[in-house]
């Protein structure tokens, strides 16, 4: 045990040996040893300082020292010297993170370290693409690799505590955190919710280049009806348990370090008080034992969601459901106490849950060096080096889905002049995407840069805005908006498009346009844009569009006019570079999207995994079924689909057998041949439909994939194992169902795949 900690507390010599008796040479990660540990310290705790672990704040580093404290900062200031406060968040840094953990640990009577924790989404200060843009990888080694680096640069800098991975399944675009998840898809979602939480986490929390992450959030949140943030979750108990919990489950199972809580009610209960979430499927039925905290202030906004008259009866609701962590919400701190006082909560609750906390610092080994983290050599070594920003570029590039490429037009060729226009061109700052954690402002590789350092100098290369950037109006985040109604710039786009061979035209959405707070009812291109492309393509047709935004957009004008769309997302420190070696053809795009794109805004939610339904659509010309009588049920482009520079041919499905039993398994496979003259990846997908159940059942759902590289001219067979996990589903009511009967498998491009072979469960 930490020398620190050992002098302070005068501890009598059992303790101590209690504390020292495992052999060195023994794991100290060991749940046994950690166990005891835990224990002992909880034995020596005074009630206020259980409740001190359970109460979170947001400081600054003015709170590094006593300094001039006035107010609500002097109350806070107190409480961190006298053991009130267990963590902290957003406070940065290695030299003021051991500030504070110095004023902690020797000023608390108990010597107990904080932790440090922050939101590194995707990436500390080297950005990667955000969440969404890299889950169109389909390369779960590639995503790991960028939370590993991630939690390299955040533990650096004294951090010990991310909350991310976000892994709520989302099917509506109007909402502004589909850029922070992975999309529509619960096996997708869970596969790279195990990727980020093991490249957070990797083999050892005590290690000094981990951090310890969260799955959040739990549960229901990607859901929000009419996709406004924070809004109501209305579910049936189908959708909760085959939709949204499956990646929570998966991140449980790979021992995710914490899980937040959900902003919104779901089904009438906040899930903040929600003890059918928190204590009947987190603790029992999957035997979590980790930490649970708050979003932030989510306990006191119980009284906004009117099922608690006050602060006090929050803070009852939310310790008992499962809520540990009350983070900026100072419910606990101000109530937690009189509630064991006057018995209307056990002790023993607030120890199980002190337990929790504690356990998690003894995992990261701060109760043996609470200053390991906060190492300012090591922080200049890691943050933002070389090596992170080439593992950037290397993400961003198999990010990028192309979405349209009509006559083949990419890569670009022979092309001597070419126009770049558009608001997002040069701009550096908006690739780094929303939930830039410590990202420097304006350092990402514009697409014009990338352009301009990638093309021969015999090319002629020149610009026009056309709609200019601004920052919005009582803007607190002094985040750039689009214009809406300045056009001064138009006729210099105009004639820069009618003298260029082509036009790549940079448009979407400034970072902050999607994100938090970030819902939108319109999700075309904002501001000008549109009306400015429909001018440009008036004047030269040759375009290629490059999108750079955080959500799916409506784009159906531009996919009926426009010969080339790249979706490019917010791709992070060096997306220019990935950008414009993909339009020049040194990279051969393979992202394949994980949200469906509409049609139309009337369209959404809109997901491949919907139910069936009584009336589906039987014959031509049918009326009473299932549609629109404006617009097609399909999506514009749907999950899973991606265009790349070569063409692959999908073979027929061959099953090793028609049937199988339960504890069997069936080999499928399919040959892919490379028909181009390219080298390629492609992302094989496999799915499977149930074509009788007890309760209606999804028209498919995705089980397997493979991302395989396939050279020119050559065929690869792909093969997977189906087997009864593939084929089980959960009833409303929880239980998980393995049902005889007929399934059909299904491999291709994307989830509109109609090739399939069918066997049976006996």
């Amino acid at each position: 045990m930490t020398k620190i900690l050992l002098k302070l507390l005068g501890l009598s010599f059992a303790i101590a040996t209690l504390w020292s008796c495992s052999n060195p040479n023994e794991n100290r990660s060991s749940n046994n040893q950690i166990n005891d540990k835990v224990d002992s310290v909880l034995a020596l705790m005074r009630l206020e300082e259980k409740i001190g672990q359970l109460n979170q704040y947001s400081l600054g580093s003015e709170f590094t020292g006593p300094g001039n404290k006035k107010g609500q900062d002097s109350i806070r200031y107190q409480q961190l010297i006298s053991g009130q406060v267990g963590s902290v968040l957003n406070l940065l840094g290695a030299e003021d993170t051991r500030k504070m953990q110095k004023l902690v640990v020797e000023n608390t009577r108990l010597g107990i370290p904080l932790l440090f924790a922050y939101d590194v989404i995707h990436g500390y200060q080297t950005m990667f693409p955000v969440p969404l843009a890299e889950s169109a990888s389909w390369n779960l080694d590639l995503m790991q690799k960028t939370a590993q680096a991630a939690a390299a640069e955040a533990a650096a800098s004294g951090l010990h505590w991310t909350f991310a991975p976000m892994i709520d399944v989302t099917v509506d675009a109007r909402w502004g955190r589909v850029m922070e998840g992975a999309g529509e898809d619960p096996y997708l979602q869970s596969e790279i919710a195990k990727a980020r939480i093991n490249g957070f986490q990797g083999e050892d929390l005590a290690h000094n280049k981990t951090i310890a992450a969260t799955a959040k959030h739990f549960a229901g949140y990607g859901y929000a009806e009419s996709g406004k943030d924070y809004n109501s979750v209305n579910v049936n108990q189908y959708i909760l348990h085959n939709h949204i919990l499956p990646p929570f489950k998966a991140a449980s199972e790979v021992n995710v370090a914490s899980f937040m809580n959900a902003f919104n009610d779901i089904n009438a209960v906040p899930a903040t008080a929600n003890q059918y979430l928190l204590q009947d499927i987190l603790r029992e039925k999957w035997s979590y034992d980790g930490v649970v905290v708050s979003d932030w202030n989510s306990i006191g906004e119980l009284v906004n969601h009117a099922v608690s008259p006050d602060l006090k009866d929050a803070a009852k609701k939310a310790i008992t459901a499962g809520s540990e962590i009350d983070m900026e919400g100072t419910a606990y701190v101000q109530y937690l106490s009189q509630l064991v006082k006057d018995g209307e909560i056990e002790e023993s609750v607030i120890d199980n849950a002190v337990k929790h906390v504690l356990k998690l610092k003894f995992q990261l080994g701060l109760f043996d060096d609470p200053y390991k983290y906060s190492d300012v050599e090591r922080e200049k070594e890691i943050v933002g080096n070389s090596q992170h920003h080439a593992l950037a570029e290397e993400i961003a590039k198999e990010s990028i889905v192309l979405l349209k490429n009509e006559d083949h037009l990419l890569p670009l060729k022979s092309f001597k002049n070419i126009a770049v226009i558009g608001p997002l061109a040069k701009d550096k700052d908006t690739p780094l995407g929303n939930w830039r954690a410590q990202a420097i402002q304006n350092s990402a590789v514009s697409l014009y840069e990338g352009l301009e350092n990638a093309l021969p100098q015999s090319t002629k290369l020149t610009y026009a805005e056309g709609v200019k950037l601004s920052i919005g109006p009582n803007n607190f985040f002094q985040e750039q908006v689009i214009n809406q109604d300045d056009r001064s710039g138009f006729e210099e786009a105009k004639r820069t498009a009618k003298n260029a061979d082509i036009v790549i035209m940079a448009l979407g959405e400034t970072a902050y346009m999607s994100g938090e707070g970030r819902s939108r009812a319109d999700i075309d291109l904002p501001g000008l844009q549109k009306e400015l492309l429909k001018e440009i393509h008036a004047i030269n047709p040759n375009i290629v569009l490059v999108l750079m935004n955080g959500r799916p957009l409506e784009l159906r004008w531009e996919d009926e006019n426009i010969p080339a769309i790249v979706e490019t997302w917010h791709l992070g420190q060096r997306a220019g570079t990935a950008i414009a070696e993909t339009l020049l053809g040194d990279n051969n795009p393979s992202g394949k999207l994980t949200m469906s794109f509409p049609r139309h805004l009337g369209q959404l939610p809109i997901y491949y995994n919907h139910k069936v339904t009584g009336r589906p659509s039987t014959a031509p010309g049918q009326v009473f079924y299932s549609h629109y009588t404006d617009v097609g049920n399909s999506p514009l482009y749907p999950f899973g689909y991606g265009l790349s520079y070569s063409t692959f041919e999908y073979g027929e499905i061959e099953l090793s057998k028609n049937t199988l039993k339960e504890e069997e398994n069936i080999t499928v496979s399919i040959n892919v041949k490379n028909t181009s003259d390219r080298d390629g990846q492609e992302v094989v997908q496999l799915y499977i439909q149930d074509l009788v159940a007890e309760e209606t059942p999804m028209i498919k759902s995705l089980k397997a994939f493979q991302k395989v590289q396939i050279k020119a001219g050559e065929s690869v067979k792909v093969e997977f194992s189906i087997n009864k996990d593939m084929l089980s589903y959960y009833k409303s009511n929880g239980d998980l169902s393995l049902e005889k009967g007929a399934f059909r498998v299904f491999i291709g491009e994307n989830a509109s795949v109609e090739n399939y072979k069918e066997f049976e469960l006996k």
